[in-house]
């Protein structure tokens, strides 16, 4: 299936869409230790339905194999969502391709596409995290070759025909065929941290591209979408969308916004950051993430608005997805932020890039 219109339903640079990620974080109990992780997951779900009641147009939930974070098998948690939900599109920020085999990825997504009515997607990534690796087997030394040859691979049976590929990370296919068939084509893209080699692979394969912005302005990363766009154009494929995944967090006004997401970043970011040799988060590098030009959406839904929009116009993007739960932020503020950013956040967006529209 290589028709491009599947690709319609998930925004323009003139109509951009509006989702929200998850990781299935954990937020404190009564005692104040971690709720169960199956809690957590049941609390996902319940956003995930919140979302689509607020107009949303996509939810995400990424795949992680550690204690802080619920969920390691998206697809599962997103089919529970497709049976409460009609019209939103359910998909992975990311799926660990690297540390996963695609045949069964394909599958996994076709089941998910069949049993929602064509609202699949699903994102591929290296993941910014690394415990899968060990998990299953895999050599951290063969992190590059693991992710370029099975997005190869992925992207074939994309295609929806027989299929041969030989590699040297799995035994090599010839003329097989991958069951269910979709109806109209299952979409996936391509997730990034920032890196050019990431963005010219998505643009080989032709694949959509979803750019992380955890950290800085997002106008640094506008060098690599003009990248993407060129490689895209190298190896003849026509204009696929860009989305911009990013943290973030609305409340009632600005300072009650900050004052409820700080503790739970900070305590986040400091906890990953012990792990990769980071000193710990500071309330200055909070400031800098929620100034106009930073990398957090956090505030009122007027401020959240303007910022996103902003953010729209200098990338050009076609979706963006706000990464809204943070850490141990507590379910309760996660649903409002939910209700706030579908109610109030989105349909201003639209009004701002309607009365100033994009021309990048």
């Amino acid at each position: 299936m290589t028709d491009d219109s599947r690709y319609g339903v998930l925004g323009t640079r003139d109509h951009p869409t509006f989702g929200l990620d998850t990781f299935g974080d954990l937020e404190l109990d009564a005692t104040g230790g971690p709720v169960s992780q199956a809690e957590a997951i049941r609390q996902v779900v319940a956003e995930g339905v919140l979302a689509d009641e607020v107009g949303l147009d996509f939810f995400g939930i990424g795949e992680h194999h550690r204690a802080d974070f619920a969920v390691s098998a998206p697809d599962v948690v997103l089919a529970a969502i497709a049976g409460q939900t009609r019209r939103i599109r359910l998909g992975t920020s990311v799926t660990v391709l690297s540390s996963d085999d695609p045949i069964r990825v394909f599958q996994r997504f076709a089941t998910l596409d069949a049993v929602s009515g064509g609202r699949a997607d699903v994102t591929l990534g290296r993941g910014s995290f690394t415990e899968s690796f060990p998990l299953f087997g895999l050599s951290l030394e063969d992190y590059e070759v693991l992710f370029d040859e099975k997005l190869d691979l992925f992207a074939q049976l994309l295609e929806e025909r027989p299929v041969t590929w030989e590699g040297t990370v799995r035994p090599p296919v010839e003329g097989i065929e991958v069951f269910p068939r979709t109806e109209h084509g299952l979409v996936a893209w391509v997730g990034v941290g920032g890196t050019p080699e990431s963005v010219v692979r998505a643009g080989r394969h032709g694949l959509p591209l979803v750019v992380a912005v955890i950290g800085g302005s997002p106008e640094r990363f506008r060098p690599l979408v003009d990248l993407y766009h060129r490689a895209l154009d190298y190896y003849h494929h026509g204009t696929r969308p860009v989305s911009m995944h990013s943290p973030g967090h609305v409340a009632a006004t600005d300072e009650l916004a900050r004052e409820q997401m700080y503790p739970h970043q900070a305590a986040a970011f400091t906890k990953i950051g012990a792990e990769r040799g980071w000193g710990p988060y500071t309330p200055e590098q909070f400031e800098d993430g929620a100034a106009p030009t930073g990398s957090l959406f956090v505030g009122s839904p007027e401020t959240v608005a303007r910022k996103i929009a902003w953010a729209v116009r200098a990338l050009g993007l076609s979706r963006f997805q706000l990464k809204y739960a943070v850490g141990t932020l507590p379910h309760a503020q996660r649903l409002e932020s939910i209700r706030l950013y579908g109610t109030e956040v989105v349909p201003r967006v639209r009004e701002l890039l309607a009365a100033d529209p994009v021309i990048a």
